[in-house]
């Protein structure tokens, strides 16, 4: 067992700075969101059409028919702007039943009384209702997202002691970050361990785990775009994952185990490199039409020169800048500057908003453009 995912698991940076010195404490008025700045959590029933009511109106006939002149026009969306929303899904990360693959053992191993808990390799006990009974997904569709265009589904996996709406959301500027990069692309980010020193992946450990995420995710999507007919575009799109900090472990393991091949097309790690070395360099040698970044402080030097090595043991050619092409098969490593924190580094990593640099340099590339628009069926043609 790599010590570097004992210590990722319980908080602790390999270099031996403390959980809560990478993370410092939010204050109280960082920690809940005012009523200006949170949105209406919305259920999956929300979202989908009302059967009953399309019934009803299917069934009604019309008093009568006006010809026309003019052929029909094709599904034209109503504008809108951008649509952020939390969605509960059976398929995210938690709650979670099954065995941890470390141990082979149940994941939920510790109880007192009805409550169930999971404890840490720190020793630490996470009570399920507590940190692992979240099922909900922060979704994100642009405003220019177009769904007759190649496009890409994002998947972030956010790091510890994090929350979708106090952090990948109004701190980390994830969604904000998409529609900045002009990218035709939306977003699914996973509840993970909530608010919590833990890295533990739930159901992305399991077989399949990211492939059912992403199909249940498809009608959801499809209809917060506005356009249920999208949802098969959507289910077959391809996908980014863009892995922060302790979500480097269910970004392994999707890779390892998620069940969606080569529509996998980049996998972006924001100082991440804490484990599951063997996972990340299996992905790159076997799938060279896809990318690679991992971008690193001195938190996860080690293990990013660790992987280096590896890969270029098997002949694979590694660039250390951002400043070339992002292709199909590119692996780069980007190494930040000191100064640059481990809490900010989503928004302030080599460059402000990383990830938006790093879409907007994969839709750059010619060459990535056709692979998604051949993976991706556009409805409504």
């Amino acid at each position: 067992m790599p010590l570097s995912l004992v210590l990722a698991q319980c908080g602790q940076a390999p270099s031996g700075a403390s959980f809560d010195e990478r993370f410092p404490k939010p204050q109280f008025k960082d920690r809940f969101p005012t009523a200006s700045e949170s949105f209406q959590q919305r259920q999956a029933a929300d979202l989908l059409p009302n059967r009953t009511e399309q019934t009803v109106a299917q069934a009604a006939p019309a008093p009568y028919r006006v010809a026309s002149l003019a052929p029909e026009l094709p599904y034209q969306r109503p504008p809108r702007g951008d649509q952020t929303t939390l969605v509960s899904l059976k398929s995210s990360a938690f709650p979670y039943s099954g065995n941890n693959p470390r141990t082979d053992e149940p994941f939920l191993n510790v109880s007192k009384g009805e409550r169930r808990g999971h404890r840490g390799l720190g020793g630490k006990v996470f009570w399920q209702d507590e940190t692992f009974n979240d099922n909900r997904v922060l979704m994100h569709v642009p405003e220019n997202f177009d769904i007759r265009k190649p496009g890409v589904i994002v998947v972030f996996f956010h790091g510890n002691g994090a929350t979708l709406e106090r952090d990948v959301r109004d701190r980390q500027l994830v969604p904000q970050q998409i529609s900045d990069s002009g990218v035709n692309a939306v977003l699914l980010a996973p509840q993970l361990a909530v608010d919590a020193a833990d890295s533990s992946a739930g159901k992305f450990w399991q077989s399949g785990g990211l492939k059912r995420f992403v199909t249940e995710s498809a009608d959801h999507l499809a209809a917060l775009y506005g356009d249920p007919r999208a949802a098969k575009a959507f289910a077959n799109m391809p996908v980014i994952i863009v892995g922060y900090s302790g979500g480097f472990l269910p970004t392994a393991w999707s890779l390892n185990v998620g069940g969606l091949g080569n529509r996998v097309r980049g996998v972006f790690l924001l100082d991440a490199v804490y484990g599951e070395l063997d996972k990340f360099a299996s992905w790159i040698e076997n799938d060279r039409t896809g990318f690679f970044v991992s971008s690193y402080t001195h938190y996860t030097a080690r293990h990013d020169q660790e992987l280096m090595h590896m890969l270029r043991d098997k002949g694979i050619a590694i660039s250390e800048s951002m400043d070339g092409p992002l292709k199909p098969g590119s692996v780069v490593f980007v190494e930040t500057p000191e100064g640059v924190t481990h809490r900010d580094y989503v928004t302030h990593a080599w460059t402000k908003n990383p990830v938006e640099e790093v879409l907007e340099k994969m839709a750059a590339s010619p060459a990535l453009t056709r692979i998604a628009a051949s993976s991706t069926s556009p409805a409504g043609q």
